[in-house]
């Protein structure tokens, strides 16, 4: 047992963590933490924002599959790191955010740089913890990790005040905590598997719906082994594309506002909907008194309150993903349940129906169309690639038309919408994958909100690059505007933009444009070969909108379509 500083502390439980990467802003407060981190091996990637932090280690936790990290000062470095927090909240993702606080003494007195950061982001927090006196500092770490990555994952925010930073207490390694009132349900109960298997039994038009969850819990395998043993065709939340190969012809594509055709009437006309870590959000179900009408739902998800709580449900099982895919997979082996693909196949040929009669579509004319650039970066890339997004029509296309074969392949703020999450996003999954290709797939609204974070790549040398859909809107705003309120465009024009290549260039990146169809290929090609940060710009057809769409409070399968 040693005696350390409350800053060796931190140091020393990051590393019993196995904490490789920490992405931070200095600041009074948490000096004392920088001058002995400074003196170990953990790497600092110094952001240009306390934001852009977060997402980093947002990003850089999904890439790893690991607990991300950051640290930032009191105050203002603080409050900036909310929407990061409500980010990874909303799309459980484990984050553990080390905030500075002022001495506790001052606690309380609007002491310079104080706020109550615990306070403000109880809401956005799985837990949060205000250290008050050192003794106390290493068993609320290990607590904060331990919670973060357990159960449901989520952001954890730790804040330490100076002078336990400074004080000095006995140290020993602690063993992983355990907490008699936090106990998560890992295996779920074999009476509501068999429950289940008797309804996949009956089933003649199962669906299974796979969300974020198959993908944190690393059950992809095991939905893949489901899907074929039931011959049943799959969708995905956004969170969850990367969960079931994109390519398999049981893809059906993502369901929703931004679905496919087909997904969102199989949904309307399945008899069996098989929900998989998903929430049921209101961006899928639409009106939700007319979602899955026909169905019997079984629903698997770790978070036993998020069950039932959007969308009724018949057989809930409360349990971790790959756990219960795996059991259910053994109970139908066990029960020699045997589906041919025979006796799927009227089922499935509906779907081909519904595929090939409305599918997916644009026509490249004159002006780049946004669809076909990602399909050209999917096409040059092979579909390897991690892709990160902002938030707007840019996500929706590269949902739709980049197809994601691998689990944590595709990065993106789906809850919360978070404009300015993919660039740094991008950031943090090139830190955790450094031998990967990594694109932001970006409109030229959301990369301004935190186009700071291209000196952070460019100063630690990463390879990141950056696609803008360029069309000068905010352009999903724009497309509602045009739909549903008589194309009034009210404070949507970002016709006056700044010149991407040149301010690429001046941050030291790469910068290239392509104005015409014929470019795109080639500047793409360009783009994704020459070594370092790169832009690359690409000015698409200023009104296209994403389709289908399903307006608001409608049902799924009442969409509007190309």
């Amino acid at each position: 047992m040693r005696t350390l500083t409350g800053a060796q502390i931190i140091m020393a439980v990051l590393k019993e963590e196995g904490v490789k990467t920490i992405f931070g802003f200095p600041g009074g407060a948490v000096i004392d933490i920088y001058d002995e981190l400074n003196r170990t091996d953990i790497q600092h990637v110094l952001v240009r924002h306390e934001q852009g932090a977060v997402h980093a280690a947002d990003g850089y936790a999904r890439a790893k599959r690991s607990v991300g990290v950051c640290l930032v000062t009191s105050g203002p470095g603080a409050t900036n790191t909310v929407s990061g927090l409500a980010s990874a909240y909303m799309d459980s993702i484990p984050v553990v955010v080390l905030t500075g606080q002022v001495p506790t003494k001052l606690i309380g007195n609007d002491a310079f740089q104080e706020v109550d950061i615990v306070g403000i982001t109880r809401p956005c927090t799985k837990h949060n913890y205000l250290v008050k006196h050192v003794d106390d500092l290493a068993r609320v770490l290990k607590e904060a990790f331990h919670i973060a990555r357990s159960g449901r994952p989520g952001p954890v925010l730790v804040d330490l005040p100076k002078d336990v930073v400074q004080g000095k207490a006995r140290y020993k390694p602690l063993p992983e905590p355990r907490m008699p009132s936090y106990n998560p349900t890992y295996k779920p109960h074999m009476k509501q598997l068999r429950r289940a298997v008797a309804l996949i039994k009956e089933a003649e038009r199962p669906v299974i719906f796979s969300g974020g969850g198959v993908i944190l819990s690393g059950a992809s395998k095991e939905l893949t082994a489901f899907a074929r043993k039931l011959h049943a065709p799959v969708t995905a939340s956004l969170m969850g594309l990367g969960g079931f190969p994109g390519t398999d012809p049981l893809w059906l594509g993502m369901p929703g506002m931004h679905g496919t055709y087909r997904a969102n009437m199989s949904i309307g006309a399945c008899d069996l909907l098989i929900g998989i870590g998903v929430r049921f959000d209101d961006r899928v179900t639409g009106k939700v008194e007319a979602f899955a009408p026909n169905a019997k739902i079984i629903h698997i998800d770790i978070d036993p309150t998020s069950i039932s709580k959007n969308i009724p449900v018949t057989v809930p099982i409360v349990g971790d993903c790959k756990i219960a895919l795996r059991e259910l997979n053994n109970l139908l082996n066990e029960e020699k349940v045997k589906i041919t693909k025979k006796s799927r196949k009227p089922w499935l040929d509906q779907i081909e129906k519904w595929k090939s009669t409305r599918p997916l579509g644009y026509k490249q004319k004159d002006v780049i169309k946004p669809q076909y650039v990602i399909e050209k970066l999917y096409e040059l890339t092979k579909g390897k690639a991690i892709i990160t997004t902002e938030v707007g029509q840019n996500q929706m296309w590269a949902a739709q038309y980049y197809h994601f074969d691998r689990p944590n392949s595709f990065i993106t703020s789906g809850g919360l919408g978070c404009m300015g999450f993919g660039l740094p996003a991008a950031i943090g999954a090139q830190m955790a994958c450094p031998d990967k290709l990594v694109v932001d797939v970006a409109g030229d609204g959301s990369i301004q909100m935190n186009i700071q974070e291209l000196a952070t790549a460019v100063q630690y040398k990463l390879p990141v690059k950056v696609v803008i859909l360029n069309n000068r809107y905010l352009g999903m705003v724009r497309q509602w505007q045009e739909l549903f309120y008589e194309r009034r465009y009210a404070s949507t024009d970002m016709e006056h933009a700044p010149d991407f290549v040149r301010l690429a260039e001046s941050y030291g990146a790469v910068g290239l444009r392509a104005t015409k169809p014929e470019e795109v290929e080639s500047v793409l090609k360009e783009g994704l070969k020459v070594p370092g940060t790169t832009i690359m710009d690409f000015w698409v057809e200023r009104e296209e909108c994403v389709y289908p769409m399903v307006p608001a409070g409608a049902p799924i399968t009442e969409m509007l379509l190309v």
